[in-house]
């Protein structure tokens, strides 16, 4: 085991000698292409492909429409993900060194600020195409889940994203130090949110919005305590910024719980109400 450790992990070559896999996948031409970048990208193509295979076209979206959301949200989220992370890491940091705003190669990208800027987007589209948003949110959640799990795995390359010491045999080693995997907590975490959203509740959801909502409270649960452990989150003064967020998506889906059946069960009365009436004329 400690021979197979030294160069692979999960079909991913490791620096020799070492827990940690080489930040570099391959080079072209010189080039030298990250598994962070890699990770990242792969969870994307895989979230979407998720996510377009929940559209039946029943709803007013048609698959179609849908990679054409597409092109706007993942450039904004990309976007809004990097504007996160840098307005919290080190903001004075970067005013400083302008052009290392987009040095994405080596990592430097917040979960939250792509949620944040996904959903901006979503209720945009939603209302300028009249595609109700909560379908639109339950239809994103698990290809989200999804990638993140496998976009975390760039964390573990790039030598990011972890915790404190540990002695727990799941331990990795970095500069000498056995260290939590928080990593490899979250990527398990949003694996299995993956695999209950997308193949349990997608089939059994009782109101639009459901599937988001549950993303949101489990995800921002699991968040909150994995966010304790790491060494290196973004700070609000003496608060992890994470943390607040998270108390934040943990409310919001619980209002959707309460708020969401409620209002849909009233539009439900209406339109059956609207119905009987034309019938009468």
């Amino acid at each position: 085991m400690t021979m197979f450790k030294k160069y692979i992990i999960i079909g991913v070559f490791l620096k020799k000698g070492s827990d940690l896999i080489n930040p570099v996948a391959f080079s072209i031409f010189g080039f030298d292409v990250m598994w962070y970048g890699v990770f990242v990208t792969t969870g994307i193509f895989l979230g979407i492909l998720v996510a377009s295979s929940l559209i039946d076209g029943t709803r007013g979206l048609t698959k179609d429409n849908f990679f054409d959301l597409m092109i706007i949200m993942i450039p904004v989220a990309v976007i809004t993900t990097r504007l996160y992370y840098v307005i919290f890491y080190n903001l004075e940091y970067y005013l400083d060194n302008p052009l290392e705003i987009f040095n994405f190669r080596q990592g430097g990208l917040a979960i939250h600020g792509g949620i944040i800027g996904g959903v901006l987007v979503v209720l945009i589209y939603s209302y300028l195409k009249k595609v109700n948003i909560y379908y639109l949110l339950d239809i994103l959640a698990p290809g989200l889940a999804l990638g993140q799990s496998i976009g975390r795995w760039g964390n573990y390359a790039n030598q990011e994203a972890h915790g404190g010491p540990t002695e727990l045999p799941w331990g990795i080693t970095i500069d000498g130090v056995k260290v939590h995997p928080t990593f490899l907590y979250e990527s398990i975490v949003t694996f299995s949110l993956f695999v209950f959203l997308y193949f349990f509740l997608s089939k059994r959801k009782k109101f639009d919005g459901e599937m988001f909502g549950v993303y949101l409270i489990i995800y921002s649960i699991a968040r909150f305590f994995i966010e304790e452990l790491r060494t290196d989150s973004l700070m609000a003064g003496d608060l992890r910024v994470a943390q607040l967020v998270s108390i934040g998506g943990i409310i919001i889906g619980i209002i959707m719980f309460i708020v969401l059946p409620k209002q849909q069960d009233k539009e439900v009365i209406k339109t059956q109400n609207k119905s009987k009436n034309k019938k009468k004329k």
